[in-house]
């Protein structure tokens, strides 16, 4: 469902096709356009208008040169969430190894993220800052990679089209570093495993997004609350920490794809994903000096 102020905006909806939604614009004009009506372009996507003025301009030797080597560059846009079934298909596959005798163990272990290994390397002995990302490919049961991959695939066939592929591995890698640095932050001697943290930040993403555009957010916010309140019951097991840690930075990240959308705006988006990036990196630094 959709509110009253979201079917007046026409710029949520594709110029071409007024009854669908997207958050792609066109990297010349400007102008929304839906999965179908995009050309992948060097930078962005265009739109079919666009790719026709683009063609007519064009002498005898480009377009001799576009049928010989850029033949991609006028074929549509793949819609499918590619990226959010290859993510769903590393974490399956990272959590049948750990079933290996003899070797599932230690993969396991190395993947799965405690604070120790990254911020306290001196009473460890190691280093180990890829456990920061790779906790998201680990799971401690099967019900806890199924949940956790069905939101995915619930959430990411919508979001990830409407974002377009970088944005949302951007999205997802940004919030599985922020469950990490959470618990980093909050219960640095706590092991985590699983994709929570990565999930919460989708969502949060979501809410973001779908409020900007004027969609009815309140079924997600109301599934939000009600996974987010599961972590702090006792007894459950869920670390609260790594929920809370990537459902703000989904919402941070949320917030600066919807003030950088424009194609002009590109760059700037890209330097303050790489900032957040940054950011997380410097806030590993406090329970270094606050548990030291």
């Amino acid at each position: 469902m959709t509110s009253d102020a979201f079917l007046r905006n026409r710029d949520n909806f594709c110029y071409r096709h007024p009854d669908r939604q997207s958050f792609v614009l066109c990297q010349r004009c400007g102008r929304t356009v839906c999965p179908e009506c995009q050309t992948q372009a060097a930078v962005g996507v265009i739109c079919p208008e666009c790719m026709k003025e683009q063609r007519a301009a064009q002498t005898p030797v480009q377009r001799k040169a576009e049928r010989r080597w850029a033949t991609r560059s006028v074929t549509a846009v793949d819609t499918r969430p590619l990226a959010t079934y290859v993510i769903i298909a590393a974490t399956v596959l990272a959590y049948i190894v750990t079933f290996i005798p003899g070797f599932g163990d230690q993969v396991g272990q190395a993947l799965a993220f405690n604070a120790t290994y990254v911020v306290f390397p001196h009473l460890t002995g190691v280093f180990e800052p890829w456990r920061i990302l790779t906790v998201a490919l680990t799971h401690g049961s099967f019900w806890h990679l199924g949940l956790n991959m069905l939101a995915l695939w619930m959430i990411g066939r919508s979001l990830e089209p409407l974002l377009g592929r970088g944005r949302f591995i951007a999205l997802y890698l940004l919030s599985a570093a922020g469950g990490s640095v959470g618990v980093a932050l909050l219960a640095p001697s706590q092991w985590v495993v699983g994709a929570s943290g990565a999930i919460f930040g989708l969502f949060g993403a979501l809410i973001v997004i779908g409020r900007h555009i004027g969609a009815n957010i309140a079924g997600i916010a109301i599934i939000l609350a009600i996974n987010l309140a599961i972590g702090f019951i006792p007894g459950m097991g869920v670390s609260w920490q790594a929920h809370v840690g990537g459902l703000v930075v989904g919402l941070i990240v949320g917030f600066v794809y919807v003030r950088t959308r424009s194609p002009r705006q590109r760059t700037a988006q890209i330097g303050l994903l790489v900032a957040i990036g940054v950011g997380l990196v410097a806030l590993l630094i406090i329970p270094a000096f606050v548990y030291a």
